[in-house]
């Protein structure tokens, strides 16, 4: 198995998970690492745990809080508690009653938690009746922290025929985004407006991605195109 941590910016790694398939459609997977001021790990959507990648993580730091940002990406949370009996796992809205084996710190909002918010800002981006995701902005290295809501899937790792799967599901890279078949749960259109708008209100130059190619050029400006049929 090949397990990849690379260094994305200040005190934030990306750790690669196994390839996973929803609805027969193949997804690379990743999880996302961040250090804390007070040295403990901050750890979003974990995926499969293995030693390579519990390594990995205790390389960084002691793991403190293990984050389920959507309804979609908590499978493996679990392990990773039992791994870090002394971290604290926090859900999207609706996971804790969906998930009544795993014992939760709290529910994630429109504020962060006093244990990050001077160093990651987060709210809920709303408008899908599915789908509300909580999406995060490190500060310190202007980097946007996503899950589902934009997608940017790699052609050089798929066959044909999902390469052309995954184009007209509008997530394949270089021009990913929202995906069509999450855009069409996307009702309510001027709750999803607000938080499209308060989403470009972060400085970020960088956008972590859980599933594709991560974006480190005219990030801002990729995350504007993708929610323009929103905003204009």
């Amino acid at each position: 198995m090949n397990t990849m941590k690379t260094e994305f910016g200040t005190d934030v790694w990306l750790i690669e998970g196994d390839e996973v398939r929803m609805y027969g459609i193949p997804f690379r997977t990743r999880m996302t690492a961040v250090r804390l001021s007070d040295g403990s790990v901050w750890l979003h959507s974990p995926v499969a745990l293995t030693p390579e990648r519990h390594t990995a993580v205790v390389e960084i730091g002691s793991l403190h809080h293990i984050i389920c940002p959507n309804a979609f990406h908590h499978l493996f949370a679990g392990d990773w508690q039992q791994a870090a009996p002394e971290a604290q796992l926090w859900g999207a809205p609706g996971l804790a009653k969906k998930r009544p084996d795993l014992s939760f710190a709290g529910t994630l909002g429109d504020i962060p938690p006093a244990a990050w918010a001077s160093e990651i800002d987060q709210f809920i981006l709303r408008g899908s009746h599915i789908l509300p995701e909580a999406v995060f902005f490190h500060r310190a290295s202007r980097t946007l922290i996503l899950t589902d809501v934009i997608q940017n899937h790699e052609p050089e790792r798929d066959n044909w025929f999902w390469c052309w799967v995954k184009r007209l599901n509008n997530i394949a890279a270089p021009n990913g985004g929202v995906p069509r078949d999450l855009r069409l749960t996307m009702r309510d259109k001027a709750a999803l407006k607000k938080s499209v708008n308060h989403l470009l209100s972060w400085d970020f130059d960088k956008v972590v991605l859980s599933h594709g190619r991560c974006l480190t050029e005219n990030a801002h400006n990729h995350i504007a195109q993708a929610f323009a049929w929103v905003t204009n």
